[in-house]
């Protein structure tokens, strides 16, 4: 029996794995590629070069592998990339890259992307993302591993998010915000180091005792950015289990393009 509802369409030259099943009016376009196992809901739209791994489930009404919202894209074809075991909730748009990056969206690993979220063109989305209900992405964006995103926050283009940070609801984020570090509002400022997401993924009570020192170091001691910066090295050398996390935190500064919450 097929896995494919008789009236959806899968043009010539998809490759769907046999085992994957598709809901009725499904549009499957000829450059999408679905591994096994993955769910495709009612009257989702996958078009575009789109790759998607196994074991994913999109619901209904979704909206893979759109072009790019960019007035510079002139039709090249750019791809998105999705990796394994997501879930992504129906009325979700995730959009092509374009070639003014590196032509590629991807999508991570055990991703949990619910209802009505946008990803938008060149966006990076790590390992074990969640992104709440229309959570919004400009392009650009960059989302480490383990962080999570509040429902309807809008995070403008070429921020990024660092790993096992958590941005709160109706937030707007214009600045990036460092590994571990709660940040909420309109415009999105710190409120602490995310304590009890670090406790759940195991971190040890030494490794959360020095990343609560690096965040008094970087937003409570009335220290410029350059004199904090030497501090956080400092820290990163104390040789307790935060050590490497620290370090993390303060490559994650060095680097950043737009600057950091603060």
């Amino acid at each position: 029996m097929s896995r494919i509802h008789p009236t959806a369409i899968v043009e010539p030259g998809a490759q769907v794995d046999e085992s994957v099943e598709i809901g009725p009016y499904a549009v499957i376009g000829a450059n999408v590629t679905i591994g096994a196992r993955s769910q495709v809901g009612s009257h989702s739209v996958l078009e575009g070069h789109t790759t998607i791994g196994e074991d994913n489930s999109i619901g209904h009404y979704a909206s893979i592998g759109g072009r790019p919202q960019d007035m510079k894209y002139k039709g090249e074809p750019t791809k998105l990339v999705i990796g394994n075991r997501n879930t992504i909730r129906e009325f979700t748009t995730l959009h092509t890259g374009t070639v003014q990056d590196t032509g590629i969206t991807s999508i991570g690993d055990d991703c949990w992307i619910m209802a009505y979220v946008h990803v938008g063109h060149d966006c990076r989305i790590g390992n074990n993302i969640i992104m709440s209900s229309n959570a919004q992405l400009a392009g650009h964006v960059i989302v480490d591993d383990h962080a999570i995103i509040g429902g309807m926050t809008g995070v403008h283009q070429f921020v990024r998010i660092g790993a096992h940070a958590m941005v709160g609801g109706a937030s707007a984020l214009v600045q990036d915000v460092p590994p571990f570090v709660i940040a909420a509002g309109n415009k999105a400022v710190p409120h602490g180091i995310n304590v009890e997401g670090l406790r759940r993924r195991g971190f040890s009570p030494d490794a959360i005792s020095a990343l609560r020192a690096a965040y008094r170091t970087l937003y409570k001691n009335s220290l410029s950015l350059e004199e904090a910066k030497v501090q956080l090295a400092e820290l990163a050398q104390a040789g307790g289990d935060g050590d490497v996390h620290v370090k993390a935190l303060l490559s994650f500064v060095e680097q950043s393009q737009r600057g950091i919450i603060r």
